[in-house]
């Protein structure tokens, strides 16, 4: 048996987008545990009943326990599969990871929603976009068009942004060090969202957050890099 893994997709059912997903199958992937993927929509919230709310991600792991939110999912995987890889090597590098996991949510994923949240839109399947349209209006108190910001600014605020992962990265070719772990898992998660709805170019080459991305696209078989989308 595998765990089924609950992800969002877009219009087109490979797409799949979500940063909070990617964050879920980076880490199974990581953790090296088969995986059922079911794609679902921001409409379908029947399928997910089973956990007793209505986002995702979403597994049910083999022993039939749900768990929803991927930081709850990261650390569960390490609690339930020990003897696998693990996502945060000790107590002190999870709660390390927790400050990083709000750092991307106020700064990284602040800046990315502005640029990419009429490509999110118009990425979608045509029975979720007047649900994200209405959801996020309301949340926002503007359209998605009035909360855009123009790329170029966008592009020069993310940079700055950016800049811990930036001066870290000039040192270590991982947030986690010499190998990957949940700490890149959360900010990777990020720059896949972009890459799956949007044409914006948001890195240079020189740049070496772009040689950890590109080192990240390339993990696990090159999983992500497969993955279709819009983003370069």
């Amino acid at each position: 048996m595998a765990i089924q893994f609950y992800d969002l997709a877009g219009g087109d059912i490979n797409v799949r987008f979500s940063p909070n997903c990617w964050r879920t199958r980076m880490a199974l992937l990581h953790k090296g545990l088969p995986f059922d993927d079911i794609p679902l929509r921001f409409v379908d919230k029947e399928p997910i009943a089973f956990s007793g709310q209505k986002l995702l991600p979403v597994i049910r792991d083999v022993n039939g326990r749900a768990v929803n939110d991927s930081w709850d999912i990261a650390v569960y995987l390490d609690a339930a599969y020990p003897d696998k890889p693990r996502l945060f090597e000790t107590a002190q590098s999870m709660a390390l990871c927790n400050v990083l996991r709000f750092w991307v949510q106020n700064s990284v994923h602040r800046v990315l929603q502005r640029m990419i949240i009429v490509d999110i839109h118009d990425a979608l399947d045509q029975k979720d976009k007047a649900y994200f349209r209405s959801s996020r209006e309301a949340r926002l108190g503007m359209t998605l068009e009035e909360f855009r910001v123009a790329p170029v600014d966008g592009v020069a605020e993310l940079k700055n942004a950016l800049a811990p992962a930036r001066d870290a990265l000039q040192y270590q070719p991982f947030l986690s060090g010499p190998t990957p772990a949940f700490a890149d898992y959360l900010l990777f998660g990020a720059f896949m969202w972009p890459r799956g709805v949007s044409p914006i170019k948001l890195l240079e080459r020189g740049d070496p957050v772009y040689a950890w991305r590109e080192r990240m696209l390339d993990l696990f078989d090159g999983a992500a890099r497969k993955s279709p989308g819009r983003g370069v």
